[in-house]
């Protein structure tokens, strides 16, 4: 069998299935090899994206990740 083999958007480093980042969306498929290239590539991708969708999206993300913690929050007893 043989194992699929990503290559890295940003820095080009070949790596297997089962390792690095790979994100597909609209048909559009991204494979990072570590956190650091997807960061590089999330830091450019956000400064060019309209400021309206990046705000709304920003502001989505931010409460779903508010609500997150608030549900782990451990409520201490008295």
């Amino acid at each position: 069998m043989k194992v699929k083999r990503y290559t890295c958007v940003v820095c080009g480093r070949v790596f297997p299935q089962g390792q690095g980042i790979v994100l597909k969306r609209a048909g559009v498929e991204l494979a990072f090899h570590s956190k650091v290239c997807l960061s590089k590539f999330f830091k450019l991708f956000i400064e060019r994206i309209d400021e309206g969708q990046f705000r709304k999206a920003a502001r989505e993300a931010m409460k779903e990740f508010e609500e997150l913690r608030k549900a782990k929050q451990i409520v201490k007893r008295i």
